[in-house]
């Protein structure tokens, strides 16, 4: 769990053997007000703090994800985060990905982690949007998506690698949760309004950038256009 909702690492929280490890670290460019917004991190909390490159974190984590798997809510988005401060991800868990591939039916309305939370009712105590709080949301969560994959394949190595391969592909949407067409599945819009899935499609190309590539829709309207 972590904080990267500017161009460079402000606040990371993670968990490992057992134990939380959080520290702010002073980003390169000032915290935005919206960021502030959402995290109550400011930009006086962080002016004394050393950057996140060079840290004793950043060397933790490197050495960390050599030998273990990261498990992140739009893992997609850490990872990018954090290769651009130097730290690589060979393997990872994407709990996001894993809610919507078990999600068969489209039936979860959405799928933000603090949403999840309430709509699966995991049994956790946790303020939103504070770094530690937020890993012991992500905890449950992933607790809760292993049971379920464990009912499916019924072996441990085996969950851990349908988790890894699942999270290392785009996820493929089946009905709309924006728009004109909110609540609608896509397989039966296609059929009255190709036009408005390709607007979609080439919208999404075009606003797609690295921190927000957007593949799972880019992916899905392709799917569904048959492209």
């Amino acid at each position: 769990g972590n904080d990267f909702l500017t161009d460079y690492l402000f606040q990371v929280c993670y968990k490992h053997k057992e134990k939380i490890h959080s520290e702010y670290f002073k980003p390169l460019t000032p915290i935005t007000i919206k960021s502030q917004s959402i995290t109550h991190v400011t930009n006086k909390m962080v002016a004394d703090k050393p950057p996140f490159v060079g840290s004793k974190m950043q060397k933790d984590l490197s050495k960390i994800f050599e030998k273990n798997i990261l498990v992140a809510h739009n893992a997609v988005f850490d990872i990018n985060m954090l290769e651009k401060e130097g730290v690589q991800v060979p393997h990872f868990i994407c709990t996001l990905k894993l809610a919507r591939f078990l999600d068969k039916d489209g039936i979860i309305p959405e799928y933000n982690m603090q949403y999840l939370r309430y709509y699966l009712d995991l049994d956790v105590e946790a303020k939103a949007h504070e770094a530690k709080d937020d890993v012991l949301v992500l905890e449950a969560l992933f607790k809760r998506l292993y049971a379920k994959m464990l009912e499916i394949y019924r072996d441990h190595d085996k969950v851990i690698e349908e988790m890894i391969k699942v999270s290392a592909q785009p996820s493929l949407f089946k009905v709309f949760l924006f728009g004109k067409h909110k609540g609608k599945k896509i397989e039966e819009v296609i059929l009255f309004d190709r036009g408005y899935i390709e607007w979609l499609l080439e919208n999404k190309i075009q606003s797609a950038t690295d921190t927000n590539p957007d593949e799972d829709w880019i992916f899905t309207l392709k799917h569904y256009l048959n492209i």
